[in-house]
């Protein structure tokens, strides 16, 4: 009598585990992939005209446009209701510290593009900027 009452509480137990418990790890997966498959929502900046740090007697200029990547359009919202004047702030000063060689090759557009992402989150906080993309570029 007792082997059978075992083994068919083992199955039931098995069987809950297997077919009707949900995988916490799968959930977490689920989640993150609605999050992916939203389209992601692109917030303009105004254009940005700053002299960069010079030694000689020419002044070099950089005139950019960035877009900032953010998850819907309610942060993109609050992104240019509140928050623009402090990034665009935090933006001037970086970029204003940067030398014409900072700015040659991809290399350094792409420590300038990590560094404004770096800013523009502490800056926007609690809004998550997802990415800075570089619409214009022109350091003359």
């Amino acid at each position: 009598i007792l082997l059978p009452v075992l083994l068919l509480g083992g199955g039931g137990a098995a069987a809950y585990f297997l077919l009707l418990k949900k995988d916490p790890q799968a959930e977490a997966s689920a989640a993150d992939a609605a999050k992916e498959a939203a389209p992601p929502v692109y917030s303009e900046m105004p254009k940005l005209q700053v002299n960069l740090l010079t030694t000689g007697k020419r002044a070099n200029y950089l005139n950019l446009t960035l877009w900032l990547e953010v998850a819907d359009e309610a942060d993109a919202n609050k992104l240019k209701d509140q928050m623009l004047p402090r990034i665009t702030d935090a933006f001037q000063i970086y970029l204003r510290s940067l030398r014409i060689d900072d700015l040659q090759g991809a290399d350094g557009i792409q420590r300038m593009r990590d560094e404004l992402l770096r800013r523009a989150r502490d800056a926007a906080k609690p809004v998550e900027i997802k990415d800075v993309l570089i619409k214009e570029m022109l350091a003359q």
